[in-house]
């Protein structure tokens, strides 16, 4: 649910005239969507509450082709909501509820194991339990799949998980909070990167914005540069590029290429309002990046 204002609300303070929308959103569906938008084939794995919110993400997602066999419907819980303020910038401040999503149990991801079977990659974030997310990312490792983790909402990450880790991919908010090193240069990043890795994350990339993303692994690092684009909504730009870079990672695209992909998808999201409205289908990514 979001409310778009001249600028964001600072505390105890109250402003009006906003435009009010409300729009489907979540980090995971945010992903799902922007992956199955940019050409993946896909499955959610996810709890909602048995309300009406939850009927609608469901049939939304369903809509989008995504296989939602797997999607539980949670008698005790309300369906996950995000309070979004947007200023006039673009720039977003967002509270959540979640709901439904922290009943996500090892068991609702064991009872969808034939779907690691056979993918390409599993991408997770932290609206979720850790002990979930540990579940599925030791079944996509045995099941061959590339593990991307979006370490959003930021918090603490145990090494047991990162080690199963392929990419993970922080803004540099988060990737402060998780190494104590402020991202606001290269080498900084090269520094926060490196930390990572050193705790067992394959690859890490880090998201900067309009900047692009810099990438750190054992063969080196570099930026790949990100694309113009006049910013209305920030919201659900960090999803896109993760769904967009799992499906290009999937094809068999080089690391450069598929964050190239994954830059040009975010950079047409944020010139939309809301989160997964604002997610591109794949002919309008490979338009944007011929014209580059």
């Amino acid at each position: 649910m979001t409310i778009k204002m001249d600028r964001i609300p600072r505390p105890g303070e109250s402003i009006t005239g906003g435009q009010f929308s409300t729009a489907a959103g979540g980090k995971g569906a945010n992903q799902a969507v922007a992956a199955a938008r940019a050409g993946g084939r896909v499955t959610f794995v996810g709890r909602v509450g048995n309300d009406v919110f939850g009927e609608e993400r469901v049939a939304g997602l369903a809509g989008d082709g995504i296989n939602v066999d797997h999607v539980v419907r949670d008698p005790d819980s309300p369906s996950g909501v995000a309070l979004i303020f947007v200023g006039k910038n673009g720039e977003n401040c967002i509270g959540i509820a979640a709901g439904a999503n922290e009943k996500l149990t090892s068991d609702d991801v064991l009872n969808a194991k034939r779907e690691f079977e056979g993918a390409s990659a599993l991408i997770m974030q932290l609206e979720t339990p850790l002990e979930t997310l540990q579940t599925a990312a030791e079944l996509a490792a045995q099941a061959g799949a590339r593990v991307i983790l979006n370490p959003a909402p930021a918090r603490e990450l145990p090494d047991v998980l990162l080690k199963y880790v392929s990419i993970l991919t922080p803004n540099e908010t988060e990737a402060e909070l998780l190494t104590g090193i402020k991202v606001d240069s290269a080498s900084e990043a090269q520094e926060a990167a490196g930390n990572l890795i050193a705790r067992g994350v394959e690859t890490v990339i880090i998201t900067l914005g309009a900047r692009g993303a810099f990438i750190a692994n054992a063969a080196g690092s570099q930026l790949v540069s990100g694309f113009k684009a006049e910013a209305v909504d920030t919201t659900a730009a960090g999803d896109t590029f993760n769904g967009a870079l799992a499906v290009a990672l999937a094809e068999g695209q080089a690391l450069e290429q598929a964050v190239r992909f994954a830059n040009a998808a975010a950079a047409i999201s944020v010139t939309r309002a809301g989160a997964q409205p604002s997610a591109p289908r794949r002919e309008e990514i490979e338009s944007f990046l011929a014209k580059q």
